[in-house]
Order: C-alpha cells, then structure tokens, then sequence
C-alpha cells in the first residue's frame, strides 16, 4: 500500500476487515502520514433518521434496545429470525478473529467472560472477581478485555477523577458496542414488560449511541463515569470545550438531583437527565 500510494498519484486505497485490530497493528508507522482511520459502528441512530422520521425511530425504541443494530437484524422482520441472526453473529463470527489471530483455543472461556460482563453493564468490573469467577489469572482477563476492545465487541471507560479522595478511578466499567450482542449472551430477548435490565439496556445503548454521536460529528471529548465509595454516581462525564457536562440515565424519570458531592466537588458542571422524552436529541 505504501509503495501504490507514494508511485501513483491520486492513488486511494480503501482497505477493509474483519481482523482490525491485525490490520490496525500493521500498518501503523508504515502508513504514517499516508492513512484515515474510520470506524465503523452498528448502524447509528442518526443514520436510522434518514430512513424514518423521527416518530417511527422512537417507536422503534424497544427493537433497538432488544435487538441491537446490526445491519442484517435491522433489516430482519421477524422476531425469530433476528434472534437467530444475533445467535448466529455472536457465537460464530464475533469471536472468530480473536480464536484465529490469537491461538486461543476455544471459545467457552471467551464467552463465559462476556456473559458476566453482559450482567455487570453499568457497575465496576473488578479483574480479581472475574478472574476468581472463571478460575483463571487477572493478567489473563485484562488481556481478553483488550482484545475485546480491540474487536470493537467492548468499550472500557474509566472513571474521573480531580478533587475528592472518595472518587473512584482505577476500575472501569465496560459496555457494548450492540445491544443485540449484549442480550444474545444472556440469552434474553424477551420484552421490556418482562425484563428486570431495562435500566442496563438503556444505559449501554445511550452510551453507544452518544460515542457514534461525537465520532461521527467530529465532537471532541473526553469521557467517564463519576462515583463515590459512598455510591453517589454519574453514568457518563464529558469534558469538553474546557466544561464538564454530566449525564445521568433514566429512562422513566424526568427529575433526578444531582449528587451533592458531584455538586460540591464540580458546581461549574451542567448536569442533564436524560430520559425517554430527550434521548433522541442527546444522540442525534
């Protein structure tokens, strides 16, 4: 690629992949000055907005929260076939690369992981606990994690941190990049009316949603989650454009107090619920 670009003006190569992160590793310091890196999400909510008006999008919300967005669920009518779609992307194609590229040699304690990470969305991961959990190393874990991140099956964000000692900042919290993805490893599809993780879902599936917001936006920011060892929390910290802004998910309530220790600590700081009523806004 370095030698087409350099000898054949105007020359553009659009290389592709399921193995990113391989790709990504090798064409590097190769590359430099001569490559744009794109990530391509599960298709965005701010992409749905060109197919449907913004009514159906949020009539629409169970699906994507249940179902994810991937594009070949999306465009599945069938409740039945979507989830054998999901099944199929989840326990054949997701770990694929990472089975061949990394010569591990099965997929039971790759799953076994995600499966308990799919249960703790939202909350702290502690290495230690699911090192003891699966009966492996930390050292282990935390290198499937970053070969989850790597694969773009989990996102880690970390927590922030600039006055109080109580604030918790070495653990992360881990998401997923598809909703779908999240409940197929649970084994879970069933309705909203029927679930006890709805407050999971919405959080994972606005915290995605948001980063394919800013990616695609060219917003600039760094992110965190915000906690206390007295449990006083924010889901998700932006600081950009030299402010902070917090965000609090609730997807049934209008009014939520922000934390006093987040108030005392940051009083500059916006702080915004986001609800059923303006999430589509907040992601698109």
């Amino acid at each position: 690629m370095k030698i087409l670009i350099d000898e054949i003006p105007g020359m553009r190569i659009i290389a592709t992949g399921s193995s990113s992160f391989e790709l990504a590793g090798q064409v590097g310091e190769p590359l430099t000055g001569r490559k744009i890196t794109l990530t391509l999400y599960p298709i965005a909510q701010l992409e749905l907005l060109n197919l449907y008006n913004s009514f159906e999008v949020r009539e629409k919300l169970a699906q994507w929260l249940i179902f994810g967005n991937y594009p070949e669920v999306i465009t599945t009518a069938n409740r039945n076939e979507k989830i054998v779609k999901l099944e199929e992307i989840t326990h054949s194609y997701l770990l694929k690369d990472i089975l061949e590229l990394e010569r591990i040699k099965g997929a039971k304690i790759l799953l076994d992981l995600l499966r308990l990470l799919a249960f703790q969305v939202g909350s702290e991961v502690s290495l230690n606990e699911l090192a003891g959990s699966l009966g492996i190393d930390a050292k282990t874990i935390a290198r499937y994690l970053d070969l989850f991140e790597k694969n773009f099956i989990l996102y880690n964000l970390r927590g922030f941190s600039k006055n109080l000692r109580s604030e918790i900042t070495r653990k992360s919290k881990y998401y997923f990049y598809d909703n779908g993805i999240r409940n197929a490893l649970v084994s879970n599809f069933n309705n909203l009316d029927e679930r006890n993780d709805v407050g999971q879902l919405w959080e994972n599936f606005l915290f995605i949603e948001r980063k394919k917001k800013r990616s695609y936006h060219g917003v600039v920011a760094n992110e965190y989650f915000w906690q206390t060892w007295e449990q006083q929390k924010v889901d998700l910290v932006e600081e950009r454009e030299g402010k902070l802004f917090a965000y609090e998910f609730k997807m049934y309530k209008d009014k939520v107090k922000p934390p006093s220790q987040w108030l005392q600590a940051y009083p500059e700081s916006i702080f915004t619920v986001i609800n059923q009523r303006n999430y589509l806004e907040f992601i698109t």
